[in-house]
């Protein structure tokens, strides 16, 4: 199980094979162990990973405990990635990129843009009303009402309300290109998220 955190730069293109194709340039790592969890001591076997490193006062006491402890350097971010054997990793271990190759398969998992309250046109895809002068609404909801029998709306009607800010998983995405160097990857497609935002890569469980 190969995994890293990491940051959305942006999108860009690239060559391959006589193609162009869309990618994704993410900043991944270098991340370091800070913990590891055992089923013996915590019910699951888990690796803890630390990313980006940050100045001690901006944590607080409980959190730079824990890297005190691991004797390593305070991080921004923290990130558990289940594992089988927790064996072969050791505390201060340095992750980095150079642990994919071009052409492996990986999951991503990120969270979507927040795009706060929206109407149901907009968030679920609706068709809207008729657009002609004539027409009474346009972009509001239908009938959403029962009949006698139930007399309420069922559980789940999709309806406006909270559109993103969702945790999204994109499978089976393909790295296209590793700059060790610059701690860079590119992959092919989109990936949740705005540019900034975090991502979480492991080995696909799909592929």
């Amino acid at each position: 199980m190969k995994f890293i955190i990491a940051r959305k730069v942006g999108m860009t293109r690239l060559w391959k094979d006589d193609k162009v194709v869309p990618v994704t340039v993410l900043k991944a790592g270098p991340c370091i162990v800070v913990q590891k969890k055992t089923v013996e001591k915590d019910g699951y076997n888990a690796v803890q990973l630390g990313f980006e490193e940050v100045n001690e006062k901006r944590l607080t006491k409980p959190m730079l405990g824990v890297f005190k402890k691991a004797n390593v350097k305070p991080m921004r971010v923290l990130k558990e990635f289940r594992v089988d054997n927790v064996d072969q990793y050791t505390i201060g271990q340095e992750i980095t990129v150079a642990i994919f190759q071009e052409g492996d398969k990986i999951d991503i998992t990120g969270w979507s843009k927040g795009r706060g309250y929206s109407g149901a046109m907009r968030r679920w895809n609706f068709q809207g009303g008729p657009k002609a002068h004539g027409a009474k609404f346009h972009r509001e909801l239908g009938s959403v009402g029962q009949h006698t029998e139930p007399a309420r709306i069922f559980k789940g009607k999709r309806m406006p309300g909270r559109y993103g800010n969702e945790r999204v998983t994109v499978l089976n995405s393909e790295v296209i290109k590793i700059d060790a160097e610059n701690n860079l990857l590119a992959v092919k497609g989109g990936v949740p998220g705005a540019r900034g935002s975090l991502v979480l890569i492991r080995s696909a469980v799909k592929a």
